[in-house]
């Protein structure tokens, strides 16, 4: 029994691990472009075609990812006087009912994000210069919002029913 417990554990170790690189691919990507941009504008004044068209969409997909990346961990921006004044029965139902009530949320955006993807294929929406179109950008964000679900999905359980696979909030360790 302890064997598959420890498997499961890894998949979804891998899994949280796979989508942590890709935001952070995401994040050079946009460094690059934004760099590559003004490198070429400085010095050949000339541009990439569409770096502004591409330079916004990959911020879109940055966010969504990052989003995903940062719901796991637990360690996006909290405000949580009362969990630190709270026993740790109340600390444990605030952090699930928190990570229920994130999951909820993020999981209608990614509905209503589905429907920019479709609506932005439908309508047939192209970049600036290149004329390419941009559904496939909202498409690679959106999927960034399904792996943000994915990782809360995955910490609602951990918090539920395998509470001690979870770094206990990490802001709140004790420096030796």
């Amino acid at each position: 029994m302890q064997t598959s417990t420890a498997v499961k554990k890894n998949v979804f170790d891998r899994i949280i691990d796979s989508i942590e690189w890709m935001a952070a691919l995401f994040v050079g990507l946009v460094a690059a472009n934004i760099f590559i941009s003004v490198l070429l504008r400085k010095f050949f004044s000339t541009s990439i075609p569409d770096a502004y068209d591409f330079g916004r969409l990959m911020l879109g997909i940055l966010i969504f990812w990052g989003i995903a990346a940062t719901s796991y961990r637990g360690s996006h921006i909290t405000v949580d006087l009362v969990w630190s004044l709270s026993n740790a029965r109340l600390k444990r139902f605030i952090d699930v009912f928190a990570t229920l009530v994130l999951l909820f949320v993020v999981t209608v955006q990614t509905i209503m994000l589905f429907d920019k993807v479709r609506g932005t294929y439908n309508d047939n929406v192209l970049t600036y210069d290149l004329n390419l179109p941009t559904w496939p950008f909202f498409a690679v964000a959106w999927m960034g919002d399904v792996c943000a679900v994915l990782l809360i999905a995955i910490r609602t359980w951990r918090l539920i029913f395998q509470p001690e696979t979870l770094e206990e909030h990490p802001e709140h360790k004790d420096v030796e």
